[in-house]
């Protein structure tokens, strides 16, 4: 792994499959800004086109705070869409449609945009002084990048409510109790703990991991019928390819399998 560059976006491979990719504005506290936006929906299409990259880890270089969310300066001149990729949304991920797993690795705070990035991985690692939340209303403003539906849909209603109305942030222990995060875990172990969840990940067969989480992601925008159907699509996707073969004859022959993703 290499050290913090001056890059706004750090990436490096870990052990041939996985990703991770490192928030670096240090001074803007990862505010993101153009250059960040960018950056991230280039990985994002790097990590799809790659099909040796199983799951993908997102942290910071700091081990102080995640984001600070939309870099208010750029805001403030009017630059706003600079911040918007044109498909994949705020930040260059949040509207990103991926077949590659993304953990979210939170040390520090996770506020407005840097929250609504948090919400839009599938999983997330936080370490004890970890804080979410969606300060906008407090600036007269409103987040506009998923936040403020995925995190009624991560944690109990009336909680998820209360943060989105009074823009006061969840700590880690609260965040950890309602769900909103899969593990909390010692600060210095935040990042090593992801990268674990990420390597649990890539040790299945990468296409039925992938239609898997196609169908559970759309649980509460399609109905169960049409969720039927279109597990009953993916699953026979899965069934046609050499994996699904794979599987099976690696439990007979008592071996590791050898997914080749096809």
């Amino acid at each position: 792994m290499t050290g913090p560059t001056e890059n706004p976006v750090c990436f490096d491979i870990v052990d041939d499959h996985i990703a991770l990719i490192r928030l670096n504005r240090p001074k803007a506290r990862n505010a993101v800004d153009g250059t960040v936006t960018q950056a991230i929906a280039e990985l994002v299409d790097r990590t799809e086109a790659d099909r040796d990259l199983r799951a993908a880890v997102l942290c910071s270089t700091s081990e102080d705070f995640f984001s600070a969310g939309a870099d208010l300066k750029v805001v403030a001149e009017g630059r706003v869409a600079e911040l918007r990729h044109a498909v994949y949304g705020f930040g260059g991920l949040v509207d990103a449609r991926r077949d590659t797993p993304w953990i979210a690795a939170v040390n520090g705070f996770a506020l407005g945009g840097g929250c609504e990035l948090a919400l839009s991985c599938d999983m997330i690692v936080a370490g004890p002084e970890a804080k979410f939340g969606l300060p906008e209303v407090k600036r007269g403003i409103m987040a506009n990048a998923g936040g403020v539906h995925r995190i009624v849909r991560a944690l109990p209603r009336h909680v998820a409510l209360e943060i989105v109305a009074t823009g006061e942030p969840i700590d880690a222990e609260k965040a950890e109790r309602f769900g909103l995060i899969n593990y909390l875990v010692d600060k210095e172990r935040v990042i090593d703990r992801a990268l674990e969840l990420a390597h649990a990940i890539a040790a299945n067969a990468p296409l039925a991991v992938a239609g898997s989480l196609r169908v559970a992601r759309q649980v509460g925008d399609r109905s169960d019928a049409e969720l039927r159907r279109l597990s009953s699509d993916e699953a026979l996707k899965v069934y046609e390819s050499e994996d699904s073969k794979e599987g099976p004859r690696a439990f007979v022959e008592k071996r590791k399998p050898e997914w080749k993703g096809c």
